[in-house]
């Protein structure tokens, strides 16, 4: 057992996991199992330091100030897909005992941070605020609400988010913010053959002085040792395909009323032309990733209709690189937000992408494994909750 301040027992992850263990939930991994003890760790660190906050706060009262402690370094897991990370990081932000913690896929929170970005704007033009520059008010309302940051499946591919992050975490890290992150890469190929990914560099830099990286080595795909797959991806392209998909929309729709649609976001119209309200959208591939569609365009479709059918996914190369990248950037909306999807393609998913160079190449290893994952008779009944189908 491990103790705060008030010495109130919690778990620790190693006692967690070996009970899961235990009870046939996860196979033993020794990779695994060394990282719940840096997690343990960070615990304990984090717990000294929010102490150490309460003491020195209680020293400035009674005339007795203390140096401040040193920041806490936090941790930043890579390695391939279905090794078990976002499962011990879930731990981890669970088991831990503090209430200013936020849990996020980063994608999400980059939305979020560029929507407070354009309100503190708005709010300068009406002369709400004298301070021009949004990156402090957005850093310190960020780290008010929280001071430790979970980020799942920490990528950046977007021009726009990689301008911001240098300065905005040094901004959260000087106001004490530790990072935890999941990512399918080492920082130093974060960003990998990015538009001026000269001006992405310093981050990286940046974000190696604040955390501990990680590589989670384990020996297997998990997630395709638990696939019983479902007939929800279907291929090759052709009539007997469309068939299937057709048939597929007719039977999830059952009947209710299709008709086109418009989601208006930022001022702009996103066009849908089969949609169920509530239920279910239906797309071309194009639609969705041929058009300048970001993060924050799909998960506002995916609020809106939770299961999508996406028709004639090509394989792609690079030359079709910029839609690889939206693909990419939407399967990832689709299954943090577990959302369902039927799917008709070219060819199967580790077969998708074709070139062998850039950051896509890389990437699209979890897009593949994910496509799988989402196949199995696991995540399509907990999508079935979700959406109450």
């Amino acid at each position: 057992m491990s103790f705060d301040g008030n010495l109130k027992a919690f778990p620790s992850l190693r006692e967690h996991y070996d009970a899961m263990v235990q009870a046939g939930d996860v196979e033993r991994d020794p990779a695994q199992r060394d990282l719940t003890d840096r997690y343990d760790r960070l615990i304990e660190e984090i717990c000294t330091k929010r102490l150490s906050r309460k003491s020195s706060a209680l020293g400035w009262l009674f005339g007795k100030r203390k140096e401040a402690a040193a920041p806490v370094k936090g941790l930043y897991v890579h390695g391939e897909v279905g090794r078990g990370k976002t499962m011990l990081m879930d731990m981890f932000f669970q088991l831990l005992p503090i209430e200013r913690k936020r849990r996020a896929h980063f994608n999400d929170f980059m939305a979020d941070v560029h929507e407070r970005i354009y309100a503190h704007r708005q709010a300068h033009k009406r002369g709400e605020t004298k301070q021009d520059d949004p990156i402090p008010p957005v850093a310190e309302a960020l780290s008010q609400q929280a001071w430790v940051l979970c980020f799942d499946e920490f990528t950046v591919t977007d021009i726009a988010d990689a301008m911001i992050l240098s300065r905005l975490f040094s901004a959260l890290f000087e106001r004490g913010v530790v990072l935890v992150a999941t990512s399918n890469v080492a920082p130093d190929n974060l960003y990998r053959d990015g538009l001026n990914r000269q001006l992405f560099l310093p981050f990286v830099a940046i974000l190696k002085q604040h955390v501990d990286v990680v590589n989670l080595d384990s020996r297997t795909d998990y997630r395709l040792e638990k696939l019983d797959r479902q007939p929800v991806y279907l291929t090759p392209l052709g009539l007997e395909t469309t068939s299937r998909m057709n048939e597929a929309w007719a039977d999830y729709t059952d009947g209710k009323a299709e008709k086109p649609a418009i989601i208006r976001i930022k001022g702009r119209d996103i066009e849908i032309r089969h949609a169920v309200e509530g239920l279910a959208a239906r797309f071309t591939f194009d639609e969705l990733c041929a058009r300048p569609l970001g993060a924050s365009d799909y998960m506002a479709i995916v609020k809106h209709y939770p299961t999508l059918f996406i028709d004639d996914v090509p394989v792609l190369d690079y030359t079709r690189r910029n839609e690889a990248k939206r693909f990419i950037l939407l399967v990832d909306v689709l299954y943090d937000h577990h959302a369902r999807l039927f799917v008709s393609a070219e060819a199967l998913p580790e077969k998708l992408y074709q070139a062998k160079t850039g950051t896509e190449a890389f990437e699209f290893d979890r897009t593949a494994s994910r496509l799988f994952e989402m196949q199995s008779a696991e995540y399509l009944d907990a999508s079935k909750e979700k959406i109450g189908a």
